[in-house]
């Protein structure tokens, strides 16, 4: 399938006509600078054959102070330009790049298991930025450099036509060779944007796996995979370069033609006057005048394609079905019970690779269920399609006899509290983690929610307390510290269904009898849903299924498995003797 491209038209459409006000007054400055900037090659023409030649001193006093007020507006009206277009393109920049932001979190969990942190990074960040020069300089050079170019060619017509036309024929050639190079430079930007996300998402993940490289000595592999990365960069720009220097060379070239053609043809009208010296230095610089702006608008020309290019990969990221799109999710949840039933769930990451087959079970509203089994059995994927991250292939998940396939993900999630495994903690404070559900909770709230999880059980250690910095991804803690600031996190949300993933897997044996005890109180009344391998923590779930290859292979509670002693009596004993 051919990519979608996104054409100059649907850019102005897009974000040059929303600002259409700021514009127009853009491009009324643009006309009174260009206007201006033909004072000074005009009053050549009267300077050389009028003011000298009779020695007219108050008409070169009156002129002086035309050319000089020129220059004033000019610079006036350049400052206003960048004032409002810049800035106003700079406001477009953060404007995009929060409107992409916020889409690339609205996209489901599956996008971000197939996309690195980094490349989205560098999606989010760099590919907007081209905007810059469709409203910023790049419209000041284009809009400015047409009028110019145009206005100084009528006359130009006016003092030559033999000249003016002589100088159109390699200008023309010069347009042909510019657009054959910007068809081809357009896919080398657009794949630039590629691989400069490519490299920053293992850049990003090079730094977040410092220990894990130091740990195996892998600096040296590691350093190489990143110059194979920026050496295709290299490639990448050295292709465009390529092109863009032979648009340089030619313009230099065909150029230095016409301006030698020039000398000859008026030096040969001069002396057979059919052109005077003032008309001549005037056709000089106006013939500056248009031949500069074509120029700088092969410049532009490069400067829009490269944006175009990466306008065309935020425009992909827009098109993707954000995550709430996703079927007619119609049904808002105002609150909540909690009950919960599978019928004959299915799933599979990839297709005809099932990793649940036809699960079929129900959670009452306030009941602890326990899933276990070996690594890879499926029961991560079953916690994942509770929370609606995963929706399944086959089958129904129903809350409260609701379809959670046509629910509201966010009036859903209103109600959905996690405690993963490996739980993330953002950079700052203990206080800010544990707040990050409700930052306007009250201090009793968020002292209930410590002492629930024993926070205050090693921040009362801390010189700062609740108020200590802990690095990225809390770093600067133990496995049992962060997870007991991820169990008060979910405590603070306060929710009606509870997911717990391996939630006291990273604590030692004297932190998870401490956890044990606010898990107790944390589950009181909600539906919980608890990932296990220490399977003494889960003797008191409601019910325990033991999942095997996808599959539901036991269920019951620890004293009916235990009887029929099947495969969790088996994995229990296990363990015990361990």
């Amino acid at each position: 399938m051919a990519e979608k491209k996104v054409s100059v038209l649907k850019a102005f459409k897009t974000i040059i006509w929303p600002k259409r006000n700021l514009v127009f007054i853009g491009l009324i400055l643009i006309v009174i600078s260009k206007a201006a900037s033909f004072v000074a090659p005009m009053s050549l023409k009267y300077l050389m054959d009028d003011i000298i030649p009779n020695k007219d001193i108050p008409f070169l006093k009156q002129l002086v102070a035309a050319v000089i007020f020129a220059i004033l507006i000019q610079a006036v009206t350049s400052f206003l330009l960048t004032r409002i277009l810049s800035v106003q393109a700079q406001y477009l920049i953060s404007e995009l790049r929060a409107q992409v932001q916020k889409q690339v979190l609205s996209l489901p969990i599956r996008f971000f298991d197939n996309t690195k942190s980094g490349e989205l990074v560098s999606r989010i960040m760099t590919d907007v930025e081209g905007v810059r020069n469709l409203v910023g300089t790049g419209l000041v050079q284009l809009v400015g450099g047409t009028i110019t170019a145009v206005v100084a060619l009528i006359l130009l017509l006016r003092i030559s036509v033999s000249m003016t036309l002589f100088t159109l024929i390699p200008l023309a050639i010069f347009a042909i060779v510019a657009l054959k190079a910007f068809k081809i430079i357009r896919p080398i930007f657009r794949n630039r944007g590629k691989i400069n996300a490519e490299v920053t998402g293992r850049l990003t993940e090079t730094l977040g796996g410092v220990r894990v490289i130091k740990g195996f000595n892998a600096e040296a592999q590691e350093a190489k995979v990143f110059e194979s990365g920026v050496q295709k960069l290299f490639e990448n720009v050295k292709k465009s370069l390529t092109a863009t220097a032979v648009m340089t060379s030619s313009s230099t070239f065909l150029l230095g033609v016409a301006t030698t053609g020039i000398m000859g043809i008026g030096g040969y009208k001069i002396m057979m006057d059919e052109l005077t010296i003032g008309e001549f230095l005037t056709f000089t610089f106006l013939l500056g005048l248009m031949i500069a702006p074509i120029v700088q608008m092969s410049n532009i020309g490069s400067q829009l394609t490269e944006a175009l290019a990466g306008l065309d990969r935020t425009e992909e990221l827009m098109n993707k079905t954000a995550e709430a799109n996703e079927k007619d999710r119609t049904i808002v949840l105002e609150k909540i019970k909690g009950d919960m039933r599978f019928e004959d769930v299915s799933f599979a990451y990839e297709e005809n690779k099932e990793v649940l087959h036809n699960i079929s079970f129900e959670v009452k509203s306030g009941q602890v269920v326990a899933l276990v089994g070996s690594s890879g059995s499926g029961k991560s994927t079953i916690a994942g399609l509770a929370a609606s991250f995963l929706n399944p292939i086959s089958g129904t998940i129903l809350i409260d006899g609701q379809d959670l396939s046509k629910v509201d993900l966010n009036s859903y999630r209103q109600f959905l509290g996690v405690v993963l495994q490996d739980d993330f903690l953002f950079e700052g404070t203990i206080r800010e983690n544990i707040l990050f559900p409700r930052p306007n909770a009250s201090e009793g709230e968020l002292a209930k929610a410590v002492k629930a999880a024993y926070v205050d059980e090693f921040t009362d250690r801390f010189e700062d307390g609740l108020d200590t910095l802990i690095g990225e991804r809390g770093i600067k803690l133990s496995g049992g510290q962060r997870q007991r600031i991820a169990i008060a996190r979910a405590v603070l949300a306060n929710p009606r269904i509870l997911i717990l993933d391996e939630a006291t897997s990273n604590l030692d044996t004297e932190s998870e009898s401490l956890i044990q005890k606010s898990l107790a109180e944390l589950t009181k009344g909600r539906t919980t849903f608890v990932i296990a391998h220490r399977l003494s923590t889960i003797r008191k779930a409601d019910q325990i299924l033991v999942i095997e290859d996808g599959k539901i292979a036991e269920r019951g509670t620890h004293e009916s498995l235990i009887a029929s002693e099947g495969r969790y009596y088996n994995l229990f004993t296990y363990q015990a003797r361990i």
